[in-house]
Order: structure tokens, then C-alpha cells, then sequence
């Protein structure tokens, strides 16, 4: 059978679902419908781009987090490649979106490789929308939660040059990743749109962080 694009969407929305419906929950379907969402605004402002790409990166990009799976890379890439050859979507549109999962990831600054597209800047951009602002910060102390990770040590500072491999075994505390990782984001947005949801989302961290170390030494 083949299926109309909005139909396609539509199944892989539900395979999503129901995959992530124990998932942690800075990276279950919500997170998902949040990038699908911020995708699809970044991409109404967008031209020359694949629209279902887009949305299919999207909804597919955290179906296996390597985080959550002994950081194995390649098991996201093989679930998803197995359910767009099971829904019939064409081979270019399946690696496409396959190279975008595979890219996406910031791995401490070291997510950007050698493949590029508009579709992979427009997901990316989305999915570090999701890393910023009120909800990022929910989700840093979220999985920080999950991992055990102390709150904050001022003994333990940030080390924002970690390699790609040290910064996936990272356990710092929690508040440290905002140095390295949130507060950088905004200037590695690529779109327009991006880079503009960007600063109101960045400038609430930075006063976050202010109102936190003001309350930890007793100023507030």
C-alpha cells in the first residue's frame, strides 16, 4: 500500500508515540512533538527545502537515543531506516532522513560532520530550540535527576573543550552543562528563524543562572 505524505507522518507519529511511551522525560514524545512543532515553524520561514524530510527527521531523530542505549550511535539510525522500508517511503528520502539522525547530535560541539543539508540545519536548529530556554532548562535538571547527577558543585567546574567521547561519558553536575552545552547553542544556530527563537530562549538561562547563583550564596 502506498501512503499519501500526510498519512506517512501520521503512522510515524503514532510509532513514535508508542516507542517512547516509557521514555525519560526530557526525551519522550513530548520532547518529539515539540521539535516536529518548532521544525515545521522554522520551516514555513524556509525555501528550497524537503518538506517531508523535515517532518520525518524530525519525528525519528530521538527514537533510540544513544544516551540511552550504552551510547550504541547506530541503533537509532537502523530502527528508524527498518520503519520508513516497512511504511514504503523512498530510499533518497529514507537516507536522507537516516543522515540526519546520524548528524544531528551535539556531542559536545562535535555533532557537525561532513554531511549537510537545509533539512539536517532546520531539525538541528528545532531540536536545540528544545535545549534552551524554560523547557531546556527542565530537561537539564530532568535527566540530571535520572543520572543521580549532583545539582551543582562549586568545586567541579564546567569544561566546556571536552572531546566528543569524554563529553557522552560526562556525569558533572547538572548546572555545569549549561556551560557546556546550553549557553552555546545560540550561536550555532544556521537558520534565520532559529537563530531569532534563540535569543529570548538564551537570555532566560542567562538570568536563570544569575537568580541560582544569587540564591546559593545567600544574596536573594
Amino acid at each position: 500500500m502506498k501512503y499519501s505524505p500526510s498519512q506517512l507522518v501520521e503512522k510515524t507519529k503514532a510509532f513514535v508515540q508508542d516507542r517512547l511511551k516509557n521514555a525519560e522525560g526530557g526525551h519522550d514524545w513530548f520532547h518529539i512533538q515539540r521539535v516536529y512543532n518548532n521544525a515545521m515553524q522554522i520551516a514555513s520561514q524556509e525555501n528550497g527545502h524537503d518538506v517531508l524530510v523535515v517532518q520525518m527527521a524530525a519525528l525519528l531523530h530521538d527514537i533510540a537515543d544513544s544516551k540511552f542505549h550504552d551510547g550504541n550511535e547506530e541503533i537509532g539510525p537502523r530502527i528508524a531506516l527498518e520503519f520508513m522500508a516497512s511504511v514504503g517511503l523512498a530510499q533518497a528520502t529514507s537516507q536522507h532522513v537516516v543522515k540526519i539522525i546520524e548528524n544531528i547530535s551535539f556531542k559536545g560541539g562535535h555533532g557537525e560532520g561532513t554531511f549537510d543539508s537545509l533539512e539536517l540545519q532546520i531539525v538541528r536548529d528545532a531540536d536545540r530550540l528544545d535545549a534552551m530556554g524554560a523547557i531546556g532548562i527542565a530537561r537539564t535538571f530532568n535527566f540530571g535527576g535520572f543520572k543521580n547527577n549532583a545539582i551543582y558543585d562549586p568545586a567541579i567546574p564546567p569544561n566546556p573543550g571536552m572531546d566528543k567521547e569524554t563529553y557522552k561519558k560526562a556525569n558533572q553536575p547538572t548546572l555545569n552543562h549549561f556551560h557546556e552545552k546550553l549557553l552555546l547553542l545560540k550561536d550555532l544556530m544556521h537558520t534565520t528563524t532559529g537563530r531569532q527563537l534563540a535569543e529570548a530562549r538564551h537570555e532566560f538561562m542567562v538570568q536563570y543562572l544569575a537568580q541560582f547563583h544569587a540564591e546559593w550564596n545567600g544574596k536573594r
